[in-house]
């Protein structure tokens, strides 16, 4: 099956104008020619498979980095962490293929039009709120990283003891966030572009490369006063093992950029394309299993849910980490933000049925509303939700549908879709993998999210 999947948009008045939603969440370093009215053929990019590579490594590879440590403590340990990531993996690296595979079949460009076409408009919108809530959950989790990585450096910076907290107005945690944020976030979250998406990419591998390598050194040569509290070495119950999930999820997701990076090779062939993601999800296996030991047997139960504030403030190189993730986030927020409001204003004009070219004045009141409006929540709940892991544990479990659940639908539906008179084993053997990834991705996401609200968010 080569052909278009259920790409009838009558019903919905779609429109392939939709202004910013033809380039949603496309990976920060690609470039790829949108579609022309008269051939909806994915014709060959620019990037290598080796580019594909790396840039799939800098879409998987971000601020859950700082989570791993915390995620092992979680797991109970070690062995039951690295398990659990080797076992997740097989289907990250699926969820991956599948999605190449869907593509080349619904002729789609981006994530969101992949699940459009292939299952149609439910599934399709379903998709598109998925994206503008992770998206959001995401930046409030950004601007906790910020205040965090701030209350550190101010620590160091006033000569103050940590434990007796701040005696200053102008160090406080909510004052120092606000003004990052309105300064430097705003400004740069308005414009209806962001052209400066490839130096934050290369931004943020050099910052997760750092902070990794400082972590493995602070285990190898460890201060005095870096001593582990407990190690755990088995988990406390069973379930405590799935608690783990959503931070491996949040740290490996990067299905939803992953279409675009396809369709912008030389060759877009979905077996080149499976050698591609497995050598760039055992890359991110490795930084993220390097970060997670060796910052879990530092600090063992006692680690932070954010390793860097386990480290005291006055450590120079981990004070340049900290430099280097306020950098990173500061230059992500942006493009976090210009995914969500993308997809707000996807589905405003398709539901209006007006083109951005009818529509340019409102678009920019629209913009500017949204924007501002984003910003304002994001920014409340992070200065009243101070703990990363739970704003963490709400959108690892939708992390968990962008690997597992849509993918899995796609793959059903292509398999339903094929017109065949007989059904091989092969055909049956994909459909029931796509049934279990649809499964597992669902338990996920429903035990993750039940967790996150009666255990985290009401304690």
């Amino acid at each position: 099956g080569t052909g278009s999947i259920n790409s009838d948009y009558k019903d919905w008045e779609w429109s392939t104008d939709a202004g910013e939603r033809a380039r949603l969440l496309q990976s920060p370093s690609v470039e790829t020619v949108p579609k022309s009215g008269e051939s909806q053929g994915n014709g060959p990019g620019a990037t290598s498979a080796l580019g594909a590579v790396f840039i799939v490594v800098n879409a998987a590879l971000g601020a859950g980095l700082l989570n791993f440590p915390a995620a092992f403590s979680m797991a109970g340990g070690v062995a039951a962490g690295v398990a659990l990531q080797m076992c997740m993996l097989i289907f990250i690296i699926g969820g991956l293929v599948i999605l190449a595979y869907c593509s080349q079949a619904s002729n789609e460009r981006t994530y969101q039009e992949v699940v459009w076409a292939v299952c149609g408009k439910v599934p399709g919108v379903l998709c598109e709120v998925a994206i503008a809530v992770y998206t959001f959950g995401t930046c409030i989790a950004f601007l906790i990283i910020i205040g965090d990585q701030e209350d550190k450096i101010i620590a160091a910076l006033v000569m103050e003891p940590e434990e007796a907290g701040s005696s200053r107005w102008y160090t406080e945690r909510k004052f120092t966030i606000s003004i990052t944020a309105f300064f430097l976030i705003l400004p740069l979250s308005i414009p209806k572009e962001i052209g400066f998406q490839k130096y934050a990419s290369s931004l943020s591998v050099v910052g997760t490369w750092y902070v990794t390598a400082v972590i493995i050194i602070k285990y190898i040569w460890p201060d005095k006063e870096l001593m582990p509290v407990e190690i755990p070495t088995s988990p406390s119950t069973w379930m405590a093992v799935f608690n783990a999930m959503p931070t491996i999820c949040f740290g490996f997701q990067c299905h939803v950029s992953s279409v675009p990076v396809f369709n912008s090779m030389k060759q877009p062939e979905v077996k080149t394309w499976g050698m591609v993601v497995t050598t760039a999800m055992v890359i991110a296996l490795f930084v993220y299993m390097g970060t997670g030991v060796c910052g879990f047997l530092t600090f063992g139960a006692g680690v932070e849910q954010d390793i860097l504030l386990s480290y005291p403030s006055n450590d120079i190189p981990v004070a340049l980490a900290r430099a280097f993730i306020i950098l990173c986030v500061l230059t992500s927020y942006p493009i976090l933000h210009f995914c969500g409001r993308a997809v707000l204003e996807g589905l405003w004009l398709r539901y209006t049925g007006v083109t951005v070219e009818e529509d340019v004045v409102r678009e920019r009141r629209r913009r500017l509303l949204q924007t501002i409006s984003w910003f304002l929540l994001t920014l409340l709940l992070a200065l009243f939700i101070p703990d990363i892991g739970k704003v963490i544990s709400v959108i690892g479990g939708l992390a968990a549908c962008f690997i597992f659940v849509f993918p899995g639908l796609c793959l059903i539906q292509a398999k339903l879709s094929e017109i065949q008179e007989t059904r091989a084993i092969s055909w049956w053997a994909q459909v029931s993998y796509g049934v279990f990834m649809v499964t597992l991705g669902a338990f996920i996401f429903g035990q993750t999210t039940a967790n996150a609200i009666f255990v985290d968010l009401t304690a």
